[in-house]
């Protein structure tokens, strides 16, 4: 049996992430914001959500070369456990320190690194399509023998240790920083400061970057986030905007060789004609402001309401998804994404939001409609029902008072 080790552990990282936040409040320390945060969050939903299509057939690649081709028949005892953990780590920090030098590995994984800060919510920040990709580096695994459930199992518990070290409470482990990845190594490769960029992309194990030359300890403040910031709330465009650029840039490059050169290289090359590599710009600690916006204690409620609902939805098509129909499936995890978007989109007052918004609340009563078959969802569906029937009222007035607002606003 195949079991979703991730998925059982996002009511433990929601704890968590709350007692970080109490204890950052409490002290003062000003780590999360909530536009942020719901940000992050929503990349988390989404990667999930997307992951469901996906799952099957990535676990199918490994598994068909391992029925077909493998070397070995490796038998179940602790030593090959132990074995098969040092390989996915060692193979975990292969595909991350890929990601970090291939433009278009990057345009995947740059969603992990948008964020300006660095709290247990940029844990759940996730592409969403980088798993597509990801999986190609363990084939080794498969080819040698490991089976596809004890690799599963490992690859899920290399990646849930990487939750707790996005954290800036925890600030240095003694010894254990010699052997293990921990917080303080992995706010460097966070950083965006020139120094820390493409450093420590280890797993679990900080030992390969020290053997492969791309260790740095934390020294100067850490600058979270991208050269270029992203400036957005919007999941979607997040997750596709570096597609974009690099689209751009091939389309002006004059060569074939050019514009292949712009998805391969690493972030910064462009072709001399557009001034060749880029280094990454020193930071300017005198004039550093990140992103970020202003809002009413009621579009603030509006979109935590909203944003509850998408949660909801996302969490009840992770665990539920096989007493599902396909129509379901679809309808619900179109809904969740949309309704991410629209939280995205409200929290930078988007214009084009007032017709989107009105749109996805219909939408949502015809997708509760699909809910009907599965009793499991009655009290659900009949709950979001009511909701989203006052939020098309509740939107009505908001949109007037905040849209028209920002219609007149400079900024």
């Amino acid at each position: 049996m195949k079991v979703d080790y991730i998925a059982l552990s996002v009511p433990v990282f929601f704890i968590l992430i709350g007692i970080e936040l109490a204890y950052t409040f409490y002290k003062k320390l000003g780590y999360y914001r909530l536009n942020d945060s719901i940000a992050n969050l929503s990349q988390g939903i989404g990667q999930q959500v997307t992951g469901l299509f996906m799952k099957t057939a990535l676990f199918f690649g490994y598994k068909y070369i391992f029925e077909h081709w493998r070397l070995f028949d490796l038998p179940n005892t602790i030593w090959i456990w132990i074995i098969l953990f040092i390989g996915v780590d060692f193979f975990y920090y292969w595909f991350h320190r890929m990601s970090h030098q291939v433009n278009a590995l990057w345009a995947a994984h740059i969603v992990h690194h948008q964020s300006e800060e660095y709290n247990l919510t940029v844990a759940l920040r996730q592409s969403w399509f980088q798993s597509w990709f990801s999986w190609v580096f363990y084939l080794p695994l498969a080819w040698i023998g490991f089976d596809p459930l004890m690799f599963v199992t490992l690859s899920a518990f290399n990646t849930l240790y990487q939750f707790w070290i996005h954290t800036r409470t925890i600030k240095s482990m003694g010894l254990l920083e010699y052997i293990i990845n921990t917080p303080s190594h992995h706010r460097v490769h966070h950083g965006s400061n020139p120094k820390y960029i493409d450093k420590n992309h280890a797993g679990s194990l900080i030992i390969w970057d020290k053997m492969f030359g791309t260790f740095q300890k934390e020294e100067e403040e850490v600058y979270y986030g991208i050269t270029t910031p992203l400036a957005s709330w919007n999941p979607v465009w997040a997750n596709v905007h570096y597609w974009a650029e690099l689209w751009h840039t091939a389309k002006k490059s004059d060569t074939i060789g050019d514009k292949i050169n712009v998805f391969i290289k690493p972030p910064g090359w462009f072709p001399a004609k557009l001034g060749g590599f880029k280094p990454a710009p020193e930071i300017d600690a005198a004039n550093y402001k990140k992103f970020d916006s202003s809002y009413s204690n009621n579009l603030i409620l509006y979109v935590l309401v909203q944003f509850t609902i998408a949660l909801a939805s996302g969490s009840a098509l992770l665990f539920l998804y096989p007493k599902m129909e396909t129509a379901t499936v679809v309808a619900t995890a179109i809904f969740t994404i949309v309704t991410l978007l629209s939280c995205g989109a409200l929290l930078e007052r988007k214009n084009w939001l007032k017709y989107f918004e009105f749109a996805r609340l219909i939408f949502s009563l015809f997708a509760l409609y699909l809910f009907r078959e599965l009793t499991i969802f009655n009290s659900l569906a009949l709950t979001v029902l009511i909701v989203q029937l006052g939020s098309l009222v509740w939107f009505y007035y908001l949109q007037n008072i905040e849209f028209h607002v920002q219609e007149k606003s400079p900024v």
